[in-house]
């Protein structure tokens, strides 16, 4: 179904279907690699619309058209989560990791847009996991944006789950600031440092700052330093005040962890990251291979 495409980075067009006057059309459309203000190929791909994008590859107009700012079809189709496009722009050689001007590629987009389908296509054709500019990194924009399908698409074609970017910080320390529960239930589970954050600051102080409980109790159920100290020789406790309800949860956490909660840390940081799911082959009831898993 058409719809109105949605913001992006370059030229677009006024309304759905209709081009401006100032659009300049490639006079050799088989010159994929040439640039164009905005194309046909661009309103099909965004739009969804396969069979015309069918249509126009037919006619020979060529997948790598780019817009002045660097976005191609491919990055459209990805922006608008249209897999079925996505997949014909790969078929016909689009350029996996074109990046525009901001520096998205497509595989940023389709974090944007939270299509793991686009993600998976776009990492079995090749897309490195991680961006060549910190100004936009999939992962990020994933756990920013809640989109836990592409975090696990991610990770699991070799992305580093604590992958720090110095102005963001670690995924996981992302999530936490912008309160993505799921996000960063599956960052933990699946081995996650619960303690790297950005720079000196733990994904615990972004949670106090935030002053949520059930995130704080998350972190510090798989091991949490409630002690760590960020850049101002702060504690998170320190970054509330007495009659804040997460003051107290942290004076009650205050204690040390029973024996059954470090022995699943133990267990946890022996198998390593990315190999919790290798919990499940063990030779024990369901209920510890639960307990072992957080879940």
């Amino acid at each position: 179904m058409d719809r109105e495409p949605p913001s992006r980075t370059g030229s677009k067009p006024s309304a759905v279907g209709v081009f401006p006057a100032t659009t300049r059309f490639l006079s050799n459309p088989l010159m994929g690699g040439a640039e164009s203000d905005w194309s046909p190929v661009h309103e099909a791909a965004v739009n969804g619309r396969l069979l015309t994008l069918r249509n126009l590859i037919g006619q020979g107009w060529g997948v790598n058209i780019t817009t002045a700012d660097c976005v191609s079809p491919l990055h459209e189709a990805c922006l608008g989560g249209h897999a079925s496009c996505v997949s014909i722009l790969l078929k016909h050689g689009a350029q996996v990791d074109g990046v525009t001007t901001d520096w998205h590629t497509p595989l940023f987009n389709a974090c944007v847009s939270g299509s793991q389908d686009c993600v998976k296509l776009l990492l079995e054709y090749g897309a490195s996991p991680h961006p060549a500019c910190d100004l936009a990194s999939p992962i990020h924009e994933a756990a920013k944006r809640g989109h836990v399908e592409c975090i696990e698409s991610i990770v699991a074609h070799g992305g580093d789950i604590d992958y720090h970017i110095s102005r963001l910080g670690t995924p996981l320390y992302l999530a936490c600031q912008n309160m993505q529960i799921a996000c960063v239930r599956k960052l933990l589970q699946s081995g996650a440092n619960v303690n790297r954050g950005r720079d000196l600051e733990a994904p615990l102080h972004a949670v106090a700052r935030a002053s949520s409980g059930e995130l704080a109790n998350l972190l510090m159920d798989f091991g949490a330093d409630t002690q760590a100290k960020n850049a101002e020789g702060k504690r998170p406790l320190d970054l509330l005040s007495p009659d804040d309800p997460l003051f107290h949860l942290f004076l009650q956490r205050k204690e040390p962890p029973s024996l059954m909660q470090l022995c699943r840390l133990r267990v946890r940081k022996c198998f390593g990251i990315q190999q919790h799911h290798k919990i499940n082959g063990l030779l024990l009831p369901d209920e510890l291979k639960n307990f072992l898993l957080h879940l």
